[in-house]
């Protein structure tokens, strides 16, 4: 049986960065973010922390956060005092990874205004900082990282070693500490059956090829990001690079197959397609996650396309959000079972799309 969250009176939240629809390439690159992964010194690295030092050193963090003076005004949420559907609902924004979610140590996230900057507190690293750009915009959202680390070097004893850069728990993660994923939309290459090829064009130049959220998960609604695998012996400069190449081609892939998609009889096969997505959302009395995913791929393709009308980009995004578990019982105030999700997800897409009969 659901349970009301009626008095529940916090804010719908915007859409976020990574679904705002806008920079270079936002059609088919959906969302930039650069990571950067750090440490205190004095402190073991998370996985060795007792509850005595983990508390300390939560502490000492936020305190550092609170200061004044940081480029970015970040707003603290501590995990400790938020139930698991707002958690949930951070994980779907990603601003906070699954492990963070699930994690009983003290931890927290701290968050920018507008979502394009989320610091973790106490993940896998002590600090984890993300910066987020619409669209392909590597270079900005590795200035703008860079700005705030510079800043939190500043008030924080950080990790560091001249032979191996910034120590992280995980060995792959040292050196910059860093990670650049690009998050794609790549519904040509997955209808063509070229996405293997693709992936593996990435992975033969070593970089990761991932799901819609990160390491674990899969490409669900035609999803991907790519991300470097290395951090150690490459500086800032030559991520960005071999992210950009790897990226670049896929793009470049993805706008060929779209165009050969929309050519001759194939043409008619991918209308189809589009259009039972959406008459599969005009009508569905039930939509899982996985099924409402699939269908608003394809609805964004074919609006971006030429090829659906009476809804927008925007509204395609917001209902992505709105069809993930958290949001759907976040919008509708009640904590729902899974069969009441579905038939809840089937009646919000439609009004979120403008499509209600």
């Amino acid at each position: 049986m659901s349970k009301s969250r009626k008095g529940d009176k916090s804010p719908e939240w915007k859409s976020g960065t990574w679904l705002a629809a806008t920079g270079p390439e936002h059609d088919i690159a959906i969302c930039t973010r650069v990571r950067l992964a750090r440490n205190l010194q004095g402190f073991p690295f998370a996985p060795r922390l007792d509850d005595a030092p983990s508390r300390q050193l939560y502490d000492f963090i936020t305190g550092r956060l609170r200061q004044s003076g940081l480029p970015e005004p970040l707003q603290l949420l501590d995990l400790e005092s938020i139930d698991e559907l707002e958690r949930s609902v951070l994980v779907e924004r990603h601003l906070i990874s699954r492990e963070l979610a699930g994690s009983k140590r003290p931890s927290g996230v701290a968050v920018d205004a507008d979502e394009s900057v989320a610091v973790m507190i106490n993940e896998e690293d002590h600090l984890r900082i993300q910066v987020f750009a619409s669209g392909l915009q590597t270079e900005a959202a590795w200035r703008r990282a860079e700005r705030l680390d510079d800043a939190l070097l500043q008030r924080l004893p950080v990790a560091w070693s001249e032979e191996f850069g910034f120590l992280t728990s995980c060995p792959t993660n040292t050196g910059t500490g860093m990670r650049l994923s690009v998050m794609l939309h790549l519904p040509g290459l997955v209808w063509s059956e070229d996405i293997d090829k693709a992936t593996n064009t990435a992975q033969k130049i070593h970089l990761a090829v991932r799901g819609l959220y990160g390491e674990g998960s899969r490409a669900l609604g035609d999803f991907y990001q790519v991300s470097n695998q290395v951090t150690l012996g490459r500086d800032e400069q030559q991520i960005q690079a071999d992210v950009l190449l790897a990226v670049g081609r896929i793009v470049q892939w993805e706008r060929e197959v779209r165009t050969a998609l929309l050519r001759g009889s194939a043409r008619v096969r991918t209308l189809d397609r589009v259009q039972r997505a959406l008459g599969t959302i005009e009508r569905a009395q039930i939509l899982t996650s996985e099924e409402a995913l699939g269908c608003l791929s394809a609805l964004r393709f074919g609006r971006e396309e030429g090829l659906a009308e009476g809804f927008d980009i925007p509204a395609v995004n917001r209902a992505l959000l709105l069809s993930q578990p958290g949001h759907l019982q976040r919008h509708t105030r009640e904590l729902l079972r899974p069969e009441e999700r579905d038939q809840r997800r089937a009646q919000l897409l439609r009004e979120v799309l403008g499509l209600s009969r």
